[in-house]
């Protein structure tokens, strides 16, 4: 289950979205830090838990991964692609999973669970970034990709403004959504470890 795949097919969904934002006069590390403002926004939403709130949350998720695609297509659009932008996109989007993550956590007040989380999320995007590193390319496999992370969550923040109460073992939408996070990140870091320790032999 990966969302990565289908990039090709958001390309051109992009296209008319790069072409307003060219003629606009944005420019990618813009669109990047508009994301980013987003993502926060998403983060504080969900820290209310309210109904409401989470439905606001679901959409500034789904805003911040637009845009997080944008950013890139306006790249390659003006010519503009650069290792200094690549970075920044990086640096933002851990921040942003942070923020997101944070903001479900405090929601509920399960910040262990929120911890087992955010870091099975950023293990699985270092593990990404870091397998490009050693010279093996960019690494997008594994059971949950970003875009299938803020997918769920996106879900996840709709399904929790409709069913708000605990559904097992005490945990509701949020929380399983977080056992999710915690359990397949860490496996889906593993997972592309191990793929790339295969690929150095």
């Amino acid at each position: 289950m990966t969302l990565d795949q289908y990039r090709s097919l958001a390309d051109r969904a992009l296209e008319p979205f790069v072409a307003v934002s060219d003629r606009i006069g944005l420019t990618p590390d813009g669109v990047s830090l508009i994301a980013f403002g987003f993502a926060v926004a998403a983060g504080a939403a969900f820290t209310i838990a309210d109904p409401l709130w989470y439905v606001l949350g679901a959409v500034f998720v789904f805003v911040n991964g637009w845009l997080d695609l944008l950013d890139g297509a306006l790249a390659r659009e003006q010519g503009v692609d650069s290792k200094g932008g690549d970075l920044l996109d990086h640096v933002l989007d851990r921040y942003a999973d942070i923020a997101v993550i944070a903001g479900l956590s405090a929601g509920i007040g399960q910040y262990l669970l929120g911890l087992a989380a955010v870091t099975g999320v950023l293990m699985t995007s270092y593990l990404g970034t870091q397998i490009q590193a050693v010279g093996l390319g960019r690494e997008y496999g594994g059971l949950l990709g970003r875009a299938d992370r803020l997918a769920l969550i996106g879900l996840a923040g709709v399904a929790a403004a409709v069913v708000p109460g605990p559904l097992v073992v005490g945990l509701g939408v949020v929380g399983l959504l977080l056992v999710l996070f915690a359990v397949v990140g860490h496996f889906t870091a593993l997972q592309r470890f191990w793929g790339a320790w295969s690929d150095l032999d």
